[in-house]
């Protein structure tokens, strides 16, 4: 674990940054971003998370997902990190935002402002083996059940950005097929 991350409010006011480390070991409320990549048949890339990983290792979780550097715009990060940890290029459009403080095994917290962006990409994932055990695709009614089935096999986070931001999700869904309709 190295770098440092942003310390935010509720509101994702800026008070500063910390080491990753220490954000993960007290429950501090920092900056960070998830990247749902869908297949134009609208399946979402899940990655399934190395297993070597200092939490959350071999959850299945959305296709990316980092923080932003200090003095960087999230979006900017968000993008470079895509082709970084998945070999993935592809436009984000951010659909929204939420907070969350999970406690997770091993004393842990994930107390994050999550900036979360969708995409589109047909290409195949090349995953960076530092950061990814594994890759699959699943389309969203699909990966609802296997979460309600199996939830211990997902990350904490990933059924909170499907529920709490369902409804911009599914609109960024919708959009290009009602363009190609």
């Amino acid at each position: 674990m190295s770098g440092s991350v942003i310390l935010v409010d509720e509101q994702d006011h800026s008070s500063g940054t910390i080491t990753k480390e220490a954000a993960h070991q007290k429950p501090l409320l920092h900056r960070a971003y998830s990247i749902l990549i869908f297949r134009p048949n609208g399946e979402l890339i899940l990655q399934q998370r190395a297993l070597h990983k200092y939490h959350s290792a071999g959850l299945w979780s959305n296709t990316c997902c980092s923080h932003p550097l200090p003095g960087l715009p999230t979006g900017r990060c968000a993008t470079s990190r895509l082709k970084e940890e998945m070999g993935i290029e592809a436009q984000l459009t951010e659909i929204g935002t939420l907070s969350y403080h999970l406690e997770l095994a091993d004393g842990l917290f994930e107390s994050e402002f999550n900036h979360v962006f969708c995409g589109y990409s047909d290409a195949s994932p090349l995953p960076n083996a530092d950061e990814v055990a594994g890759w699959k695709t699943l389309p969203l009614n699909q990966l609802g059940i296997e979460i309600q089935n199996h939830p211990t096999q997902y990350s904490a986070w990933l059924p909170l950005i499907l529920t709490e931001l369902a409804l911009p999700l599914n609109r960024f869904i919708a959009e290009p097929i009602a363009a190609t309709a």
